[in-house]
């Protein structure tokens, strides 16, 4: 439904994780019977997670655990890991780096070259690690390092920017045509980001295995500040879930919506599937792994663009192990370890089996559900609060 801005202009409401429930049905299922396994392209996962192409989050270590756990985690091809043999050192700086210097440091940093050794040397140390290798280039750079990756053996192909679509224009260069090179590349393509039914739709048709939904609700994204753009997650996630629909009606295949940012408990990851999403890519919560690169801090992909950065050094703090947060156990009661073993929890108290059917499941406009009955919590700063 529509609501007037001003007598020339009107827009639809949107809404955000925070402002939505999801309501039990009438049946409930034994938690062991539960599957929250993905498929994507011709790998299946155990965990419907990807770790953000962040250099805070994801090294080659990182990578190797989290797909021992189950999950996948995309490597930054254009980030540390392959600018400096030393990312370590590196990354040991941008942690030391003052609040009112942190922006301005990462800058520096990053105007090292990339080097193509390193893109096949990381490649490789995941690979070695016995796992699946994932990794993200933005459209700028595929034609440019697509044969390098591929023959570094990488599995699956991120192609991923704040806002990514399948008509870019330009008077300048010649654009990449997602549908033309996706159909060429031999290995499963997922494309993103993307905000709108339409827009989604427009990538699906491209041949992608998984779309990426989210424009500015990460933690460390200023996209919205700096650009004023961006959809609440809930309603973007739910409208491209609506182009999945129509993509499959089309055509007759099915591509995976991934909902990417916005998520920091166990909670909201149900609710983005309870949404539509097919699986989750997620950032600042896998950062407080006390295996992720970033030393307890958290940065985007555009925090050190040179002329604009819409993106900022956040401080999360290094909590808990990757398998911790993963799936459990968890020792604090936030929501915020444990994170599929809730997922697993809220499918079984709502009475669906697995993903698919959990997309189905009823959610409500809730904006008390954050507040109502948690006043003891707020005033003690637990739980919730």
């Amino acid at each position: 439904m529509e609501v007037e801005i001003g007598r020339g202009k009107k827009g639809r409401r949107a809404y955000g994780l925070d402002d939505i429930a999801i309501v039990p049905s009438r049946r409930t299922r034994d938690i062991e019977d539960i599957d929250i396994s993905w498929q994507l392209g011709p790998h299946r996962l155990e965990i419907p997670c990807l770790a953000s192409a962040m250099d805070g989050v994801v090294d080659p270590k990182f990578a190797v655990a989290m797909g021992k756990i189950g999950g996948m985690a995309v490597l930054n091809l254009e980030g540390i890991q392959t600018r400096f043999e030393d990312a370590e050192g590196e990354l040991k700086k941008i942690a030391a780096l003052p609040v009112d210097q942190a922006t301005h440091g990462l800058q520096e940093i990053y105007q090292e070259p990339i080097k193509e050794e390193l893109i096949t040397q990381r490649i490789k140390e995941i690979k070695e690690g016995g796992v699946l290798a994932a990794a993200s280039l933005t459209p700028q750079k595929v034609t440019r390092y697509y044969q390098l990756v591929l023959d570094a053996g990488l599995d699956v192909l991120i192609i991923q920017g704040t806002v990514v679509s399948a008509e870019h224009v330009s008077s300048v260069v010649e654009p990449l045509n997602l549908k033309k090179f996706i159909a060429e590349v031999p290995l499963p393509v997922i494309v993103g980001g993307c905000a709108s039914y339409t827009t989604a739709l427009h990538l699906m048709r491209t041949g992608a295995v998984g779309v990426l939904v989210g424009v500015g609700p990460g933690a460390a994204c200023t996209t919205r500040a700096v650009l004023g753009i961006g959809v609440p997650q809930a309603t973007a996630v739910a409208d491209a879930s609506a182009a999945r629909v129509q993509h499959l009606l089309e055509t007759g295949q099915y591509v995976n919506v991934i909902a990417d940012g916005g998520m920091r408990t166990g909670g909201d990851i149900a609710k983005a599937i309870a949404c539509g999403a097919d699986g989750v890519m997620i950032g600042s919560p896998l950062s407080r792994a006390y295996e992720a690169p970033g030393r307890g801090y958290h940065w985007g992909m555009a925090t050190f663009h040179p002329q604009l950065p819409r993106g900022t050094r956040v401080k999360t703090n290094q909590v808990a192990s990757l398998e911790e947060i993963l799936v459990g156990p968890a020792r604090e009661n936030d929501g915020t370890l444990n994170l599929f073993g809730a997922l697993k929890t809220s499918l079984a108290t709502c009475g669906y089996e697995n993903i698919q059917a959990f997309q189905k499941a009823e959610v409500m406009v809730a904006p008390a559900l954050q507040t109502e009955g948690k006043k003891l919590q707020r005033e003690q700063d637990v739980g919730m609060g």
